[in-house]
């Protein structure tokens, strides 16, 4: 029979390990966990590797603001290392291990595509910031980058309208993205007239290297007697070399000029950029931006990368609205719950860094201007298109004829991200 003394010592023993428990619960429980999903090595990091510092930063900065709901934000960084199925791996470690409130990251859509089926099945909350082909709408994702009727398309009209292009070379690396984009820009440029062979397609593995033998197909291809224009979908550090050989094979801006999607200050930061002047980029954010915001972005990004050279891009700006909006939606739903969040994002406005304001949609896609521009000697843009004013994103593009009839809409009667409007129904898999 135990002596009142040691029933005593062993409350008080309980006592302390319930009491220590429960201080390793609160101290859990006084951070709000932000994921940080984007590759550190690999072919995508000369890319990726920025976005995970803007991520700190806003961090950063929310916590010197005084947090969110009163507690602070702790960055939980992983490195998918470019690796596509990787991607779901930390995406479950996020969710399942360290229960993350929401997750900032991925680059290419077939990391995201990775991505998708674990962020839905734990109902977890990502952000993604960057271009891409549409065709899409989950309700565990906001894209804070361009659809294709915010960058595709409008360059293509730039193209024509302004260079006067006949002659298209649809170039790309090979994955989603780039075969989706181009499928709709092939369409796009029939319906406007052009011939099938007016229109060549080619696509390289990631990282590819060894460019002459293409780019002197592009040469090629263009001295047709029309003037022709390549498009760009080549993603990740195949960049460097793609645009060495267009130097190395003197294919100026005037004779053929390349449109890019996926190049920005950051890609050019890297490499001599005297072969690529004139060249062209469509964004919607570019450094040069004359804004007093983004003046001030630029500060506080010198200021946290303690780098007076370090340089602003698109995905940047995009992270930067993602974030904003998410503290807003969390502010509003005075929790991080996803439930919660979720159609609090509906309608939330935040400026964006040239000037106007981006609002969230409930397709989940933002609306924001459309940016043309010229690369420069110093690497940087100058801006020579800018739609009058923001272009709300298409989840579907109008382009495709199984496309054209599905819209997106998460809140009722809808409900839906492939609504079909013949059916009236949603269409296959629910995003």
């Amino acid at each position: 029979m135990l002596s009142t003394l040691s029933i005593k010592k062993r409350f008080a023993a309980l006592s302390l390990v319930t009491s220590l428990l429960t201080l390793n619960s609160v101290s859990a429980a006084d951070s709000i966990k932000v994921g940080v999903l984007h590759s550190l090595s690999g072919t995508m990091a000369i890319s990726e590797t920025t976005l995970k510092d803007t991520v700190l930063m806003m961090i950063d900065k929310q916590n010197e603001a005084g947090g969110l709901l009163g507690k602070q934000l702790e960055a939980v960084v992983v490195d998918p290392a470019s690796n596509w199925p990787l991607f779901a791996e930390k995406t479950r470690e996020l969710l399942e291990k360290e229960q993350v409130d929401v997750i900032f990251g991925c680059w290419t859509s077939v990391s995201r595509k990775s991505v998708l089926p674990v962020i839905e099945e734990l109902n977890g909350l990502l952000f993604y910031p960057v271009q891409y082909e549409g065709e899409e709408s989950s309700k565990n994702v906001f894209y804070t980058g361009a659809a294709p009727n915010q960058q595709a398309i409008p360059a293509v009209d730039y193209l024509i309208g302004e260079l006067g292009a006949e002659r298209f070379v649809l170039a790309g690396t090979d994955y989603v993205y780039p075969r989706t984009t181009n499928k709709i820009l092939e369409n796009y440029l029939k319906d406007l007239g052009v011939d099938d062979s007016d229109i060549m397609i080619n696509y390289t593995p990631f990282g590819h290297s060894d460019w002459q033998t293409i780019v002197s197909d592009i040469k090629a291809f263009g001295s047709a007697g029309k003037k022709t224009a390549v498009v760009s979908t080549i993603n990740g550090d195949a960049n460097v070399p793609f645009y060495k050989e267009l130097g190395n094979q003197g294919i100026s801006a005037e004779d053929i000029p390349v449109i890019a999607f996926s190049v920005g200050e950051e890609e050019l930061s890297g490499f001599d950029t005297g072969p690529l002047v004139g060249h062209l980029a469509a964004w919607n954010y570019f450094m040069s931006a004359e804004a007093d915001i983004n003046d001030e972005f630029i500060e506080t990004w010198h200021q946290f990368t303690g780098d007076e050279g370090r340089v602003t891009n698109d995905p940047m700006e995009a992270t930067y609205i993602g974030f904003e909006m998410w503290v807003k939606a969390v502010e509003k739903a005075g929790t991080t719950d996803v439930d919660s969040v979720r159609p609090a994002l509906y309608g939330t406005a935040v400026p964006n860094l040239t000037g106007g304001t981006a609002v969230m949609h409930t397709n989940h896609h933002l609306q924001k201007p459309v940016l043309i521009g010229e690369i420069l000697e110093d690497g940087q843009f100058e801006i020579v298109s800018a739609t009058a004013g923001e272009v709300i994103g298409d989840a579907w593009t109008n382009f495709l004829p199984d496309s054209a009839k599905i819209i997106a809409d998460w809140t009722s009667p809808v409900s839906c991200g492939n609504y079909n409007l013949e059916t009236q129904q949603c269409s296959g898999q629910n995003f």
